[in-house]
């Protein structure tokens, strides 16, 4: 069960307690239970969820998982060509006879199908293309609640928000975690700083789940504004590991909070994290994710001869390799885009292709396969480059590519988003030189006016590149 059994047990112990709030309207236990419930006589076997964030989301994502229901989660901020090609590519699954069936006794009443069936369609992206679908069975999940719960601490008097859009995974696990385990979550209709500065101040919010760039945002802007964010106890971040700069705000912000990041991927589901206590030093600046999530084993495989395959053979503690996993949080594989290579499985593990290392049990992450540069004959992960830069007092943020050269195949350069008063090329050579090995250093530096960003908080490396090579505005070449 995902959580819709839990949902009717909430709805019987809280009637009128609030369930989810959204910009202020909110829904109750037995409320959203009674509206999903209603919905169900026109809710399809696999139906599609393209609203922006709201209480009727909510409503209408329950409905979707009930029984033997299948829910495909769209964002709805998708381009009409990406929309169209995801709903004829969904028209064509379920003419295959595929599709749940909305008739069945089980599909009737707001309740969990058996563990084993698919529930959720996700997709990995949706900007440049038709982005691969997936699904997740309905076990999977109740292993990731029950996983996160025990690892992120999450209290019965909790109070969530996860200010992202809900069609995104981390956020749409965080409303299902909730629900799961009968604790207040919050969101807002679109991203505003003030409008969750707001939200921290005076709604009660314990618990913060969210990307790195919007943690930057809040606690900075926090810290200048006075926002009390003293009771906020647990703040959850992914989509790419914290900076030096963003974790010293947010401890400076949030004195009271845990901080944890952890690794993980939609494929995938968790995988390893960590948390940061109260007054406890940081290890800011480097690669170390954590130790495994409850129920997961990993494994650094490499030894093949193709440089894009993972190989078989198991690495050495502090060797990188292919990161592999095995759990019951693993998804059940692609409807379709499936070319092989973004999710490989082989003898119960699986990978998505990121690089890493494990030592004294934690693990390491390098990043993805796609985005190593080779130059001169040396492996070179931006990960590793940009935590070293923003390191570096006067960086805000640092993002690294690889470019074509004709000497070395590829060279390093990095972008940098300086913080307040002027950065020579000079500052940022000398302190690297302490920082990276010499093989693993910029070429060339240029200033950014702003991150290279996805419409979700991602860092963009490839927005990076193809700014530089149209000389665009955002864009000054440092040296």
């Amino acid at each position: 069960m995902p959580f819709l059994d839990r949902l009717q047990r909430w709805a019987d112990d809280r009637p009128d307690a609030p369930a989810v709030v959204v910009s202020g309207r909110y829904l109750s236990w037995s409320e959203l239970c009674d509206e999903a419930t209603a919905l169900l006589p026109q809710t399809p076997g696999i139906s599609l969820l393209e609203l922006p964030n709201s209480v009727d989301f909510a409503v209408a994502f329950a409905a979707g998982v009930a029984g033997t229901r299948e829910c495909a989660v769209l964002d709805p901020t998708w381009p009409d060509s990406i929309r169209h090609g995801v709903r004829d590519r969904l028209a064509e699954f379920i003419r295959t006879g595929q599709a749940a069936d909305p008739e069945s006794p089980l599909a009737q009443e707001l309740t969990d199908g058996p563990p084993d069936t698919p529930f959720l369609i996700g997709f990995t992206s949706g900007t440049t293309s038709i982005p691969k679908a997936f699904t997740r069975s309905r076990r999977s999940w109740q292993l990731s609640f029950e996983a996160s719960k025990e690892f992120f601490g999450l209290r019965p008097d909790d109070v969530t928000l996860a200010p992202g859009p809900l069609s995104a995974s981390l956020n749409l696990y965080a409303l299902a975690e909730c629900l799961y385990a009968g604790t207040q979550f919050n969101t807002l209709e679109s991203f505003d700083v003030a409008d969750v500065h707001q939200a921290v101040a005076f709604d009660g919010v314990t618990r913060l789940v969210l990307v790195p760039t919007m943690l930057r945002l809040l606690s900075e802007r926090g810290l200048a504004g006075g926002v009390d964010a003293s009771g906020i106890r647990t703040i959850i971040c992914a989509g790419s590991k914290l900076d030096a700069r963003t974790l010293e705000a947010a401890r400076r912000w949030a004195p009271g909070a845990t901080i944890y990041e952890y690794y993980g991927a939609s494929e995938l589901s968790f995988v390893a994290g960590s948390g940061l206590p109260p007054g406890e030093p940081a290890r800011a600046g480097n690669t170390r994710i954590g130790r495994p999530f409850p129920g997961v084993e990993i494994r650094i495989l490499g030894g093949s001869p193709d440089p894009g395959a993972p190989g078989t053979t198991e690495l050495p503690e502090g060797v990188p390799g292919s990161v592999c996993v095995r759990s019951g949080m693993v998804s059940n594989g692609y409807l379709w885009g499936d070319d092989g290579e973004a999710l490989r499985s082989f003898d119960g593990w699986y990978t998505v292709g990121d690089q890493g290392y494990l030592a004294d049990g934690a693990l390491h992450i390098l990043g993805r396969r796609s985005d190593m540069i080779q130059a001169a004959g040396i492996n070179v992960y931006p990960h590793e480059v940009e935590l070293a830069l923003t390191s570096i007092p006067g960086v805000t943020s640092a993002v690294a590519v690889g470019l074509p050269d004709d000497l070395r195949g590829q060279k390093v350069v990095a972008g940098i988003v300086p913080a307040h008063g002027a950065l020579t090329v000079t500052q940022v050579r000398t302190a690297l030189s302490d920082l990276l090995a010499r093989e693993k250093r910029p070429q060339s530096y240029y200033l950014l006016s702003e991150l290279p960003v996805t419409d979700r908080g991602k860092l963009s490396r490839g927005l990076l590149r193809e700014w530089i090579e149209t000389n665009d505005a955002r864009v000054a070449h440092l040296g």
